[in-house]
């Protein structure tokens, strides 16, 4: 079922579009979401894994420091975010100009694009969804976004400067 925000954001995507508005793809120049969004961060952030329900599943995902899932926008490449406008209101990327990796075995690092300083996962852009809450994915399949995963392939990388990221120590119990 999918939720009423998600439908409203959606007719008033199609009708910005429509009406020769902002889009995803058309918009790479324009101005960029507001830093104050939940996927911003001006310290570092933190990419973990968690367990959530995906599709009827439940599924090993990556998730920021606050618990929210993390997804990738399939159109992107490793050196552009085309996410900009409306669509990034809605699914602010993950900035972070030291990100550390906890639990996740992939290449984290951090791309200078028109976000700023966007966390990448296997050279995959990470956002986070408003409509998400911490443990819960709402936006798995939407606007051709989907939950990034541990084992997300990694997609060719580009001559765009990124900073490799190491991962952090694995964390010793009391």
């Amino acid at each position: 079922m999918r939720h009423p925000k998600v439908i409203i954001a959606g007719i008033g995507l199609a009708a910005a579009a429509a009406a020769g508005g902002v889009t995803a793809a058309a918009a790479a120049g324009g101005s960029s979401a507001s830093s104050s969004t939940a996927g911003h961060s001006a310290t570092a952030a933190t990419v973990r894994t968690a367990s959530a329900t995906v599709a009827g599943k439940t599924e090993t995902i990556l998730v920021n420091s606050g618990g929210l899932p993390l997804y990738f926008y399939r159109p992107d490449t490793a050196a552009k975010s085309f996410v900009t406008g409306g669509v990034a209101a809605l699914w602010p990327p993950l900035t972070s100009a030291a990100p550390t990796a906890a639990g996740a075995s992939g290449k984290l690092t951090v791309v200078n694009d028109t976000h700023g300083h966007q966390v990448a996962y296997n050279g995959h852009l990470l956002y986070t969804f408003i409509s998400d809450h911490a443990g819960q994915v709402t936006g798995q399949g939407v606007q051709n976004f989907f939950v990034a995963t541990p084992g997300l392939t990694p997609i060719a990388s580009s001559s765009a400067p990124a900073v490799m990221v190491p991962a952090a120590p694995a964390a010793h119990g009391y």
